[in-house]
C-alpha cells in the first residue's frame, strides 16, 4: 500500500483527522483538504511532508475542488480513495424557528459539496478503479423532528445509493459511513454517550482495506447503549 493515495475532505479535525492518522499508520500517502490550512499544516508536520499534501479547500467551490485534484495528481500521480467527509451541523429551532441562513451553508456543504467532491475526483478514480466513501449519518436513516441536518444526511444516503448505480460495472466502490453520536468538535459540549472519532476512522480503514472483489456498501456505527443496572 506504500503508493496508495487517500484524499480526505474535512481533514483538519474530528473524523477527518482521525482517519488521516489511521491511514498514515497504514502507509497511505495523503491529500488532506479543509478550510483551515493551519490545522492541516500541523498534521503535515506530524506525519512528514513527503507523504502529505495539505490543500486549503472550500468544498462548496468547484474551482477549489478542481485545484485540489490537480495538485494531488501533480504530486502523487494518482488517487485511489476519496473520503468526502466535510460537513457542518444545523441550527436549533426546528423548521419553524431555525436560522435559515445557517441552513444554506449546511446544505451547500453537506450536499452540494459532496457532489462537487465526487465530480472533481471521478476522472482520477476511474483510472485507478478506486473507492469513494461518504460521511453520512445515523441521522440519515431515521426521523428526527424538525431537523434539516437529518434531511441533509438523508440526501447523502441518496447520493451514495445513486452513485453506486451510476458506477456499476466500473470497478469503483462506494461506501456510506454512517456514524451515530461522535465526540468531536462538531458539538459544543461532549455528548454523554458517544463514539470516539477513531472508531469511525477504523470503519473507514476497514472498508478501504478490503480486497477489490469486496464492496462494503454501508457501515452504520452507533455507541453501545449503557448497561441496564436493574
Amino acid at each position: 500500500m506504500n503508493d496508495r493515495v487517500l484524499l480526505i475532505t474535512g481533514a483538519s479535525s474530528g473524523i477527518g483527522a482521525a482517519t488521516a492518522r489511521a491511514a498514515h499508520r497504514e502507509n497511505y500517502q495523503l491529500v488532506l483538504a479543509a478550510r483551515s490550512l493551519d490545522k492541516l499544516k500541523t498534521l503535515e508536520h506530524e506525519f512528514g511532508a513527503e507523504k502529505v499534501l495539505a490543500v486549503e479547500c472550500d468544498v462548496t467551490s468547484m474551482e477549489d475542488q478542481q485545484a485540489m485534484v490537480d495538485q494531488a495528481m501533480e504530486r502523487f500521480g494518482r488517487i485511489d480513495a476519496v473520503f468526502a467527509n466535510a460537513g457542518v451541523g444545523g441550527s436549533p429551532g426546528g423548521f419553524s424557528e431555525a436560522d435559515h441562513h445557517a441552513w444554506r451553508q449546511m446544505l451547500m456543504t453537506n450536499v452540494y459539496g459532496v457532489g462537487l467532491t465526487i465530480q472533481a475526483t471521478l476522472p482520477a478514480l476511474r483510472r485507478s478503479q478506486g473507492h469513494i466513501l461518504l460521511t453520512g449519518s445515523a441521522a440519515g436513516r431515521t426521523t428526527i423532528p424538525g431537523s434539516m441536518y437529518s434531511a441533509s444526511k438523508w440526501a447523502v444516503t441518496g447520493i451514495g445509493y445513486n452513485l453506486r448505480e451510476e458506477l456499476r460495472g466500473t470497478g469503483i466502490r462506494v461506501t456510506l459511513i454512517e456514524p451515530g453520536m461522535v465526540d468531536t468538535p462538531f458539538f459544543d459540549q461532549a455528548p454523554e454517550q458517544a463514539l470516539a472519532d477513531r472508531d469511525i476512522a477504523n470503519a473507514v480503514m476497514y472498508a478501504i482495506g478490503q480486497p477489490q472483489h469486496v464492496d462494503v456498501n454501508e457501515i452504520l456505527v452507533r455507541p453501545t447503549p449503557p448497561r441496564d443496572e436493574n
